[in-house]
């Protein structure tokens, strides 16, 4: 029996019981048995080659990528809110590989990647899913496209993303596990356990430690905390997009709206809700704007440095030159992190705010 067998086997198994704190314990080891599985299916294709991802080199401040089923309209959304010319066309599979556009918009560069769609069972190698879903994990965004009269390929998608090791809108679990030559396994927590403790050392037992000291400091699931011990889990936000949405009368826009709660409903042909659009992709990306000041000179307004919240002075002379950060004397700041303007830090971990100007003074 192969490995695809063997997963088929042990999720129509799973199918059949019912979960509850008796059958809690066979849960997490048939989970733990088909991370397992997977597991060695991704290291004999990547022997193999197969799964590797398009190339496309890296451009602007961050990357986005449209993902969705064939003709959801990604090309023509693409081509709307950057000017690229990806090609489209009234039938499925338009798109063959990866077409780059950069939407400027609030003084940000974003890429955005028009790629192949993907079908059920992308994740296990259908059609090209492994490459596209490949390029998925080193994104900075999703966009999940769903065509207006196909809501069920929500579901599916949503399926593709999570069986390829990507967690969106989430954070990872605080788990730490160090592993050890003898004594066990032992756990201690600082947050109620959502599952038992000996469902926790069955699974760890499933992927062979059998000795380690796990400290848990956030609540887990059987599923978050074998995303923890695997390790190789990407956490990446997503929005969900409803695209020609004008194919849909008003009654039906408004039970697709109640069923699938997406984030925006656009029509790219009509121009419905394009800067809405272009909005929230600025806004899910957390980014923020410093703009930089010369010593005696006034700051730049027209040409900020864009960053992610939570940059710091450090960040930013990093970003500089790595010199900046060994020479660093102190830094000026006028903006809504400082209590007054010009107010000086003389400590790299200064967390800046959006619209800050930052003077920074080096030996």
């Amino acid at each position: 029996m192969g490995i695809p067998e063997r997963i088929k086997e042990i999720e129509d198994a799973m199918r059949k019981w019912q979960y509850n704190k008796a059958t809690e314990h066979a849960f997490g080891v048939a989970k733990a048995q088909i991370a397992r599985l997977r597991e060695k299916m991704e290291v004999a294709a990547a022997k193999k080659g197969v799964g590797a991802g398009f190339f496309v080199k890296k451009s602007g401040d961050a990357t986005v990528i449209l993902l969705g089923f064939p003709s959801v309209g990604k090309s023509t959304l693409l081509n709307k809110i950057t000017g690229a010319k990806s090609k489209t066309a009234a039938y499925a599979f338009t798109t063959l590989s990866v077409i780059p556009g950069v939407m400027q918009y609030n003084q940000a560069k974003i890429q955005i990647l028009d790629v192949p769609g993907i079908v059920a069972g992308a994740a296990s190698g259908r059609g090209r899913g492994k490459e596209v879903l490949a390029m998925m994990r080193s994104s900075d965004l999703i966009l999940i496209l769903i065509e207006a009269p196909h809501p069920e390929h929500y579901p599916a998608i949503l399926q593709e993303i999570y069986d390829v090791g990507v967690r969106i809108n989430t954070n990872p679990p605080d788990v730490k596990i160090a592993k050890k030559l003898k004594g066990g396994i032992s756990i201690s927590s600082t947050v109620a356990l959502g599952i038992s403790k000996e469902t926790i050392t069955e699974i760890l037992k499933t992927f062979r430690i059998n000795n380690a000291e796990v400290i848990i400091r956030s609540p887990v699931t059987i599923d978050t905390f074998i995303d923890a011990v695997e390790g190789n889990r990407r956490y990446i936000p997503a929005v969900t997009i409803v695209t020609k949405f004008d194919l849909l009368d008003e009654f039906q826009q408004e039970d697709l709206i109640e069923k699938l709660n997406p984030d925006l409903a656009v029509s790219a042909e009509q121009n419905v809700n394009i800067p809405d659009l272009k909005e929230l992709i600025f806004t899910r990306l957390n980014f923020m704007r410093i703009f930089l000041k010369e010593v005696g000179k006034k700051p730049d307004l027209d040409v900020p440095m864009v960053l992610r919240k939570g940059t710091t002075i450090g960040d930013v002379c990093g970003r500089i030159h790595r010199d900046f950060v060994r020479k660093f004397r102190f830094a000026k700041i006028w903006g809504k992190s400082a209590k007054f303007p010009g107010q000086q830090f003389r400590n790299l971990e200064k967390r800046l705010e959006d619209g800050d100007i930052l003077e920074i003074h080096i030996k």
